[in-house]
């Protein structure tokens, strides 16, 4: 296949930067055989980041295996808040983690950092072993598997919580709806189920005048913030809107 040829192909199945998909493909293809399965795949609808088995974000190559939620670009705003809010030293812990694409940047801004994270989900936690010290994953519900010497140490939690409301996911591009983990993207009726089981035990484990993060929608930040007002956090909200993102942010006094 020609590169016009790729592009084309792209383009027609709504790829709307097929340029540069076609150039990622090319790029992964060790052959034209393994370059027409590649394209197929994606006309297929498998998300790009799937087929490559990694997407680029804050800089890093994350690796992201099959089925696995692919870190969205607006999340880099999470990321910077917790920046300036963390010492060089943090205990950082990455609940919910995916690929572990938060707390690898984070850490790569920070490499001082004493980082742990945390996932339900088998096939995410095999991808964030690949992104940061495969010691420090742990598989299991939430603050589960994390190990009791944390609690009350964690300086940065960061949870990027799923916060789209039940109803909605079928609304949702296929892309996210038909590849990625469904517990990746529920939260629930209206979307904080997992933020209010989040927040409910952050005070148990953050240190004094640490911070907890999550993304929220622009319409679900007030009542995020009134959830962590509710279990003793203090409550901000903070919008970019370059990139799109609503950060709600909890501090322990």
């Amino acid at each position: 296949m020609t590169v016009d040829e790729v592009i084309a192909q792209l383009r027609a199945a709504g790829c709307v930067f097929a340029e540069d998909e076609a150039a990622l493909l090319i790029g992964a293809a060790s052959s034209p055989v393994e370059l027409r399965q590649l394209v197929d795949k994606r006309v297929s609808g498998i998300p790009l980041e799937h087929i490559l088995g990694w997407v680029e974000f804050c800089g890093l190559r994350i690796a992201v295996g099959p089925g696995v939620f692919v870190p969205r670009q607006r999340t880099a705003f999470l990321v910077q808040q917790a920046v300036a809010l963390a010492a060089p030293d943090a205990v950082v812990l990455d609940l919910c983690c995916g690929a572990g694409a938060i707390g690898a940047a984070i850490a790569s801004r920070l490499p001082g950092i004493d980082l742990y994270a945390a996932d339900i989900d088998p096939a995410a936690v095999q991808s964030a072993r690949l992104n940061i010290p495969a010691s420090r994953v742990f598989e299991g519900d939430l603050f589960d598997p994390v190990p009791r010497e944390l609690r009350g140490r964690v300086d940065i939690l960061v949870a990027n919580t799923p916060y789209v409301p039940t109803d909605a996911v079928a609304l949702m591009p296929p892309e996210a709806r038909l590849h990625e983990a469904r517990l990746a993207l529920d939260g629930g009726i209206d979307g904080l189920d997992v933020q209010r089981r989040v927040a409910e035990a952050a005070p148990q484990w953050l240190a004094r005048g640490g911070h907890l993060f999550v993304e929220s929608s622009d319409e679900q930040a007030e009542l995020s913030a009134a959830v962590f007002e509710a279990r003793g956090l203090v409550a901000s909200i903070v919008h970019s809107e370059e990139l799109y993102s609503t950060v709600v942010i909890g501090t322990l006094p």
